[in-house]
Order: C-alpha cells, then structure tokens, then sequence
C-alpha cells in the first residue's frame, strides 16, 4: 500500500471513531448550542436595565441587541471554548491508552506518527465546521430575537467571534500532547483547567496580552472595551507557535510510541 493510500485509510478510520463517539457529540452541542444559550439568555437579560440580574451583567455585556449578543458568544467562548475543545482532544489522543487498545495499532501497517496526524487533522476539520456552525446558530438567534439584519459592524464582530473559536481550538492543543505523555484522558483535561486559571492570572498581573491563553479573551472583550482594543494582532499570532510546536511534537511522541 502506497504512503497517500495509509495516509487516507488512517484518517478515514479516525474520522470513523470520531464522528461514532458519544464524546465529540456532547462536546458539540456543548460549545455550539450551549455557548448559543448562554449568551442569548444573558443578552435578553441585559436589554432589561431594571432587573437585578442585568446590574450584574454589566461587566460583561457591551451594548445591547447584536452588540450584546455576539459580544458575549465571543467571551463564552474563548473561556469555555478551551476546556470544550480540550475534553475532545483528550478523548482522540487518550481513548488509546485509557482503553487499553493501544497494543493494537502497533499491528496495523499505519505508522502512529500518522495515526496522529490523521487525528489532527480529524480535529482541525471538526474546529472549522463547529467555528461557523457556532456563528451561524447565533445568527440564527439574533434573526429570531427581532435583532433586525445585521450591519457591517454586527458581521465584522461574528467574524471575531469565527476567529476566536479557532484560536480557542489552537490553544487547546497541548491537551493532545498532555494525553500522549500521561497516556490518559485526566491529565489533558487537567492541564487545560490550569491553562485557564494562569490565564486569569496573567490577565490580573496586567501581563494577559503576552499569554496566548489570554489574548483571545482579552480581544473578545471580557476585561472590558478598552482592552480589548490594546491587544495587537502580533500576540494574537502567538497562538501560531504554540499550535505548532503542540502538532509536532505529539506526532513525534506517537512515531516513537513504545508498548
């Protein structure tokens, strides 16, 4: 079998299990309907100034009706986004292992370094589709709340919100390489929690811009409006190395994968 044709047949395999598993479906509706409910409920909330609970909204909420709305789904979604898109990483490089099946790919002709890539590549596709999937559910929304057509404001910050999901889903990454050295699923899962209290810590230190796991919700607007236009695109891209140096080295790790 030619080196395209193992290419192909591993990641129709892996696209198999994945689009099977209970897990990358709860993970779905969770990052897409949930964030989608999540942030119309509080964008509902906030059009009324004489709730108690739209006082406390005030933080988070910029504007009111599209403004609002999608402000939100980006905010959500760049905290919430990064433990959604670890858990599935998680379940793609630590189900091997956690099952106790891992033996068996050493009997396949695929190589695992390309077991791995046909992972990441499953993932990648999944990230994009979910990320438009996510802003046309919240166009979808606004549509239905009476929003009215949005403006060329309103798509610029959908387009943000597209934008950040992907970031969200770079920085998760590590999961994948976390999942391969502890050989399970808790310790991907574990090290995402602790990315994001870093997060909030480097946020607080004033130092949020310069941390990949920040900048992205610091751009969605959760330190408010001001900080969200001192972050520059130079720290956006820093999710770039931080993608990569993630897809290379677990692919190394799987190559060199030992039972």
């Amino acid at each position: 079998m030619t080196r395209s044709r193992l290419i192909g047949a591993a990641l129709e395999a892996e696209w198999l299990k994945f689009r099977s598993a209970l897990v990358p479906r709860v993970a779905t509706a969770a990052l897409v309907l949930g964030i989608a409910a999540l942030s119309s409920s509080f964008a509902l909330v906030a059009g009324q100034p004489e709730s108690l609970m739209a006082a406390k909204l005030n933080a988070l909420v910029v504007g009111t009706g599209w403004t609002a709305l999608v402000s939100l789904a980006s905010q959500i979604t760049a905290v919430g986004g990064l433990l959604g898109f670890g858990v599935v990483l998680a379940w793609l490089f630590g189900r091997e292992f956690a099952d106790g099946v891992i033996a068996g790919l050493f009997a396949l002709p695929v190589r695992r370094g390309t077991t791995a890539a046909a992972k990441l590549l499953v993932y990648a596709g999944w990230a994009l589709a979910l990320s438009a999937a996510l802003v046309g559910v919240i166009l979808g929304i606004g549509l239905a709340l009476g929003f009215g057509a949005p403006t060329s404001a309103d798509a610029g910050s959908m387009a943000r919100l597209f934008v950040i999901a992907l970031l969200t889903a770079g920085l998760a990454l590590p999961a994948a390489l976390v999942a391969t050295i502890a050989r399970g699923y808790l310790a991907p899962i574990g090290s995402v929690i602790a990315l994001v209290a870093i997060a909030q810590i480097a946020v607080v230190l004033g130092a949020g811009g310069w941390f990949p796991w920040a900048a992205p919700g610091l751009w969605a607007g959760l330190s408010g409006v001001d900080a969200t236009s001192r972050v520059t695109l130079l720290q956006l891209l820093l999710v770039v190395p931080v993608a990569a140096a993630s897809v290379a080295l677990t692919t190394r790790a799987w190559a060199r994968l030992q039972l």
